[in-house]
């Protein structure tokens, strides 16, 4: 069944341009939209650790790999460890092309792995991409 609910987005990005870009791209592609941000990764699994009441379905989380704090492949790892959050989607959403980020984003169990562009508009194309495939096309088990 298609999801008709409005997506919920928890971007973990520190980089306060690319966040405000992805939020704008997000809102464009449909603006029932709901996003929530954590500048770092210790911020991320705090607000993930205390989230208020259940998760919304569905809610995609966008990781970027190079954050403050906590590395983005270390709270992929802690997602996907942990019981009650391991059943969300990540995607990894980075600049790094990295081989070894890609496959070690893998062996933790990211659902995607998304290089940014350096071009805006193809970075707003990716972004609308991601929402209609993980709000609209994706069928999620929950």
């Amino acid at each position: 069944m298609i999801n008709a609910q409005p997506c919920t987005f928890f971007l973990i990005e520190d980089n306060a341009a690319d966040a405000d870009l992805i939020s704008r791209a997000l809102r464009k592609a449909d603006k029932s939209t709901q996003i929530h941000i954590a500048r770092d990764g210790e911020e991320a699994l705090q607000m993930l650790n205390n989230w208020p009441g259940n998760f919304p379905n569905p809610m995609i989380i966008l990781l970027d790999l190079k954050l403050p704090k906590i590395d983005g492949l270390d709270v992929l790892k802690a997602i996907k460890q942990n019981s009650s959050l391991k059943f969300l989607p990540v995607v990894v959403l980075t600049s790094s092309n990295q081989i070894q980020d890609v496959q070690k984003a893998y062996q933790l169990g990211t659902n995607s792995y998304v290089l940014k562009a350096i071009d805006f508009d193809e970075f707003s194309k990716a972004i609308e991409m991601i929402q209609q495939y993980w709000c609209r096309l994706n069928v999620y088990p929950f």
